[in-house]
């Protein structure tokens, strides 16, 4: 599901996201595998928050996202010193020109896979357009926190916009579910309502593991997110690295 109309709202909503040091955290990673500049892609790049922050510390990005709306913002924020090539591409149908040194997939896109095969298919996809020996970085949120969450409604109210986030979690399908409900204030500052749903899937690291090993690459470390220590069992967010193998 491609995030619409809250596009709009999307930054001012998830200004609690902490994308200076998330970012970090994901170039340490790089530089750990010897990537320091060239090219890397980001798949489900969103507002290119991140993107741009990697475009700027010296790496040629490539950002791609299914979402029309969310590219657009974008484009617009982009800076005038950024290279950055958007490509409006389902992650599960993406191409590039050439190969990349890495690919990064950040904020809980891959979740966005609600089956086995599609998550596969993103992983071939990503063995094949990396460099001999490329490294993929990615997050997925674990079942311990979409069973945490549970059954929950969060709301928030801002002069924007305000937002209502319905949230369902269904333990046999490991299937979390959100019904996102949008007011977005238009230029006669009467608000407009908007209605989106988002599915995510969850997936143990050894289903994950086992997929990347199908795909042709190495799984090479998984960590509890943004430290180096073990994936716990009550980890929210966990960071897997895998290695294409040689070409």
């Amino acid at each position: 599901m491609a995030y619409n109309e809250f596009a709009k709202v999307y930054d001012i909503f998830m200004d609690n996201v902490p994308y200076e040091d998330w970012s970090k955290y994901v170039i340490d990673l790089l530089r750990e595998y010897n990537i320091k500049d060239g090219l890397v892609a980001d798949l489900g790049c969103g507002t290119g928050k991140l993107t741009e922050i990697l475009s700027a510390a010296g790496y040629d990005m490539i950002g791609i996202d299914n979402s029309d709306e969310m590219l657009n913002i974008a484009m617009e924020n982009k800076s005038p010193k950024s290279n950055t090539l958007y490509l409006n591409q389902d992650m599960r149908e993406f191409e590039l020109y050439g190969t990349v040194k890495a690919i990064i997939s950040i904020c809980d896109s891959m979740n966005y896979m609600t089956t086995k095969e599609d998550l596969l298919t993103v992983f071939k996809l990503a063995n094949n357009y990396l460099d001999p020996k490329g490294i993929f970085i990615f997050d997925m949120n674990t079942e311990y926190k979409y069973k945490n969450i549970g059954d929950e409604t969060i709301a928030e109210n801002r002069d924007e916009g305000s937002f209502i986030w319905e949230n369902y979690y269904y333990p046999e399908e490991m299937i979390n579910e959100y019904d996102l409900t949008l007011f977005i204030k238009n230029p006669s500052d009467s608000y407009d309502k908007f209605v989106e749903n988002h599915i995510q899937r969850a997936y143990s690291l050894e289903t994950i593991k086992e997929l990347i090993n199908e795909a042709g690459m190495d799984f090479v470390a998984s960590y509890d997110a943004f430290t180096k220590n073990p994936v716990r069992s009550d980890s929210e967010r966990i960071y897997i690295i895998a290695r294409e193998k040689g070409k």
